[in-house]
């Protein structure tokens, strides 16, 4: 056993993909020597990704592998042999196409297949070869590489065109220390690497695959393995914020970013003039992470401040030119958005509103003049719901305010640089023109929450903003067809979806979806949509019942909610807690079952004979008509705990509700037991269909218990 290295050799590789594609560059070597039997229990596989390289390096590998012992099938000796004894023809072709010609019937074993007795015919197999199988590795690893978009480029021959993901300038390939002839994209395997383009060897000799990384490290100046690199950067910087006593922030999606850029990584301090932080610093930190990747760094309460960090491929002596030259960089940068800020500023956001006309939403929607009408108007219904009034007061005034101008920091310079901007950029531009914190605040958090986990908009202008917006793009696109399907979300209707169902629950806002939420609204589009209300119902329970599963619920659970069409999202998490809490008690299979036995003879039931639940309120049992005294315990038990169901069903208690129904156990088995429901009278079917729709209706006013049922 010895250890292989295999290193593709490339110009500079998409950033982004570096670290992937190197992890799966390694995984598809090792798993293909794995199956060529190549690899012992403790091989160790190192992953290398560095800007002009991919590598992988892999201990205790076989020089081949050991001998493998074969049982071939051939035939069922009933083919093989005629009712004589004889060998059939059959038997001999089906041996040649084996590759056992020549092999006598003698030789053969007979073994049972579990069906009948069959012939097997026993051979040996060479392992693979180092050579071969680590040729076969490369190949099918490279084939298979998760490339974002693959390169043509001509070989040195000027005329083969071949792909990768960036031009293959060099391979290497040692088993020990010895090279592997292998060949890749018109090259074939050496023993030398690149090291550095400005610092260490040019041309780095690898004496033995288990000092490949040393050796870039000590003698070309590279730094293979990225997670090494990640972490010497991350270090670096943490040193050099700690000595101005500053804070990086959050960085890490940088960093990963800027360990794909170099091969020698070197943390140096600058700083730009004081007076560019009077910029947004959010505008600031943009240029510097997007367009530079520096690093800006933050006082303790989290200000901005004008020292940044830069990582160099460099590492000398005296870096005051690096310094300067990064310095000198980024002030353009930096004066490019003060002039933006500088200029708009001059225009009120107001102001601007006239040009949104000009602006395309949706070609089947119209404007976003247009939209924000819609916006404004379907935020002003908003507010004016009970439950948000209730929560909110009364913030009719501000919440239409901001609606109208909430989209209209999309015409300013700063914006148009920075699109990642609009809303932040609208908060400040509010301030600046007098406007209220709760109107400006509301600006910049009515695109809350724009992913998982991000916050909620700070007040109640935002909060009731944000669910407008969602709801308009929602219903809009939902009205002209617009509908996610499968993996397909061009307008991330998911995210909006999510979205309202976060700023409802965690908000505790008890309003309901079809009612409040869409039915209302639609009138804000006119003759542009169909009506959408269904499909939204659904599209919104299905979002709803992922994310209860997500929390821990079953899926029967969740069904059992949602069949009694709940429509205030708030109280499906608080119905569930009651359904788990009744599932506990030693009655609920038993009225689980018992419901889903009732739906059944109620759905089998005769049309003349059937009582719609919705009348139960209007028509009573006849209590004369109640022979059986399982009927008549059942009658009187639902009459008496009635009052108390609706008293808990009226105060919104749900575990109390479904935990009283444990009293129907006993009268609803005894029922089933001594009672026909069909009888041949009709006045007594009728009568017993009504009271078993009671029953129905006490057991599905929280949840539908007979989804519990198995």
């Amino acid at each position: 056993m010895n250890t292989l290295l295999i290193e593709i050799g490339t110009e500079e590789l998409p950033p982004k993909a570096l670290n992937h594609l190197g992890l799966a560059f390694a995984e598809g070597v090792r798993a293909q020597l794995a199956e060529a039997r190549l690899l012992s229990p403790d091989s160790v596989v190192h992953s290398y990704a560095a800007p002009r390289r991919l590598a992988v390096q892999i201990s205790q590998v076989l020089a081949q592998a050991p001998t493998q012992q074969l049982k071939i099938k051939v035939l069922p000796v009933a083919v093989a042999l005629d009712a004589k004894g004889v060998e059939t023809p059959a038997l001999r072709k089906k041996l040649t196409a084996l590759g056992f010609a020549d092999t006598p019937i003698s030789v053969l074993i007979t073994e049972n297949d579990g069906k009948a007795d069959s012939f097997y015919v026993q051979s040996e197999k060479s392992g693979a070869h180092i050579e071969d199988a680590a040729q076969t590795a490369l190949s099918k690893s490279v084939a298979a590489l998760p490339i974002p978009k693959l390169m043509n480029y001509q070989l040195a021959d000027g005329a083969t065109t071949v792909q990768f993901v960036r031009p293959a300038t060099t391979l290497t390939a040692l088993y020990g220390e010895r090279v592997l002839p292998l060949t890749l994209l018109g090259l074939t395997a050496g023993q030398h690497c690149r090291g550095h383009r400005f610092q260490g060897e040019q041309q780095v000799l690898i004496k033995s695959a288990e000092q490949y990384a040393q050796q870039l490290d000590a003698q070309g100046g590279v730094i293979a393995h990225f997670g090494e690199r990640q972490q010497r950067i991350a270090q670096q910087l943490q040193d050099k914020a700690a000595a101005l006593q500053l804070d990086l922030g959050d960085y890490q999606d940088l960093l990963a970013e800027v360990t794909a850029l170099v091969e020698m990584p070197t943390v140096y301090v600058c700083a730009f003039e004081e007076r560019y932080l009077r910029v947004p610093q959010e505008c600031l930190i943009l240029t510097m992470r997007t367009n530079q990747k520096y690093f800006p760094l933050f006082d303790r309460e989290g200000k901005l401040s004008q020292h940044f960090l830069i990582v160099s491929n460099m590492r000398v002596a005296d870096p005051s030119r690096i310094i300067e030259g990064n310095q000198r960089v980024v002030r353009p940068r930096l004066a490019d958005a003060e002039f933006f800020f500088d200029t708009d500023k001059k225009t009120t956001l107001a102001a601007r509103l006239p040009q949104l006309a000009q602006v395309v939403y949706h070609n089947q929607l119209g404007s976003q003049a247009e939209r924000i009408k819609r916006v404004e108007a379907i935020a002003t219904r908003l507010a004016q719901l009970p439950a948000v009034r209730a929560k909110y007061g009364d913030i009719t005034g501000e919440v239409a305010e901001a609606a109208r101008l909430c989209k209209a920091d999309l015409l300013s310079l700063m914006v148009g640089e920075f699109a990642s901007l609009q809303g932040i950029m609208g908060r400040y531009y509010a301030h600046n023109d007098g406007k209220s914190d709760a109107v400006a605040d509301a600006i910049a958090d009515h695109y809350k929450p724009r992913f998982a986990g991000d916050v909620l908009p700070r007040g109640g202008v935002g909060t009731v903003l944000a669910l407008a917006d969602k709801l308009e793009t929602l219903i809009g696109l939902f009205g002209i067809g617009q509908v996610p399907t499968g993996d397909k979300d061009p307008f991330a209707l998911r995210r909006h979806a999510l979205g309202v169902l976060r700023l409802l629950r965690e908000n505790q806002l008890a309003v309901d979806l079809r009612r409040d939420l869409i039915g209302p609204q639609i009138a804000s589009f006119g003759a542009l949509i169909k009506d959408p209300s269904e499909a939204l119902v659904t599209y919104f329970a299905e979002r709803l019942s992922g994310l209860m599963r997500d929390e821990g619920y079953s899926a029967q659970e969740v069904a059992a909610v949602q069949a009694v069409d709940e429509q205030v999202v708030l109280r499906v998490p608080e119905r569930l807690q009651a359904v788990r809490a009744f599932s506990a008690m030693p009655e609920a299979a038993g009225l689980a079952a018992a419901n889903k036995r009732v739906g059944n003879i109620l759905k089998k039931a005769d049309t003349a004979d059937a009582v719609d639940s919705v009348d139960t309120d209007r028509r009573t049992v006849d209590v004369q008509l109640l022979h059986e005294p399982a009927e008549q315990a059942l009658a009187q038990a639902l009459a008496e705990l009635s009052p108390r169901l609706k008293q808990y069903l009226a105060a919104q208690q749900y575990t109390d509700y479904l935990l009283a129904l444990a009293a129907l156990g006993k009268p609803v088995d005894q029922f089933f037991t001594d009672v026909m429901v069909n009888a041949e009278d009709p006045a007594l079917k009728r009568n017993r269909l009504l009271l078993l729709t009671q029953l129905q209706s006490a057991l599905r006013q929280v949840a539908d218990l007979s989804a519990l049922a198995g």
